[in-house]
């Protein structure tokens, strides 16, 4: 089984246009030899100034046109893709914030929908959107095995514990990370500590443009930035050496030093 994962990074700034932000990506992945590609949230549609029932409109069922159309470039590419959108409910105007897997013969493997909603520094995506209520599912590609989070996710630690304890060596992170005072500075320090703290890759895939950071970056599993790709739209492959997280795990085993005997009875919820 190879240890080496060639992963892609779409680095871009979403219009409120699918079709537009489609024919963009078409265009960044041309030549694309990444065994994964990975779009930021929001990638259907930037929401401002739209009204929920309008994010509502855009958004489409999982097996609707836009993931039809993603799931094609998987199989013209030969590649994963992990696709984020806005996913259709029944309690109109609200969506779901999903990602999905998509394999290299553009059949849908899993559904992630964000767990931890935006309701802060003045924004308030619960007013768009529901909570998912399950965690990713971990999908293997080669000696790969990848979780998917989304974007404010990455503030709430114990998602990333249950992941690396259920054997995951990545997490990708869709994001649509807003621009503010440090804000940069913010993404890149928790992303190292989640990489860190659970001795595995962080992959952040954001959106860039007015509104939001860029910075899209990969993290060693020493909560090291190998990647980082600037504040402009830009697409890039990068081959991650899987080993290294066999190797920090040996060298730094907090997974198996926990003492989960001792936090059982801090009967934190």
């Amino acid at each position: 089984m190879s240890s080496e994962l060639r992963v892609g990074l779409v680095q871009l700034a979403s219009t409120q246009s699918k079709h537009r932000n489609l024919e963009k990506l078409k265009k960044m992945i041309v030549k694309c030899e990444a065994d994964l590609v990975i779009l930021p949230e929001y990638f259907m549609a930037d929401i401002k100034g739209l009204a929920p029932v309008e994010v509502y409109d855009i958004s489409e069922d999982v097996n609707g046109p836009l993931i039809n159309e993603i799931s094609r470039l998987a199989a013209e590419y030969s590649t994963f893709i992990l696709a984020t959108m806005f996913e259709k409910t029944e309690k109109k105007p609200k969506v779901y914030n999903s990602v999905v897997f998509i394999n290299p013969k553009g059949d849908v493997i899993g559904v992630y929908r964000k767990i931890h909603l935006f309701d802060a520094y003045g924004y308030k995506e619960s007013d768009y959107m529901l909570h998912g209520d399950k965690p990713s599912p971990i999908i293997n590609i080669g000696s790969a095995r990848i979780a998917a989070a989304i974007c404010f996710d990455i503030r709430f630690p114990e998602l990333y514990r249950y992941y690396a304890l259920k054997g995951a060596n990545i997490v990708v992170n869709p994001s649509a990370w807003y621009k503010g005072p440090f804000k940069e500075e913010t993404l890149r320090f928790l992303a190292q500590a989640r990489a860190h703290e659970n001795t595995f890759y962080m992959i952040i895939v954001n959106q860039c443009g007015t509104d939001f950071t860029g910075r899209s970056m990969i993290v060693n599993p020493y909560g090291i930035v190998e990647v980082d790709l600037g504040t402009k739209e830009r697409y890039l492959e990068y081959q991650i050496d899987m080993n290294a997280v066999d190797e920090a795990r040996r060298v730094l085993p907090v997974l198996k030093l926990r003492r989960s005997e001792i936090y059982r009875s801090f009967n934190i919820d």
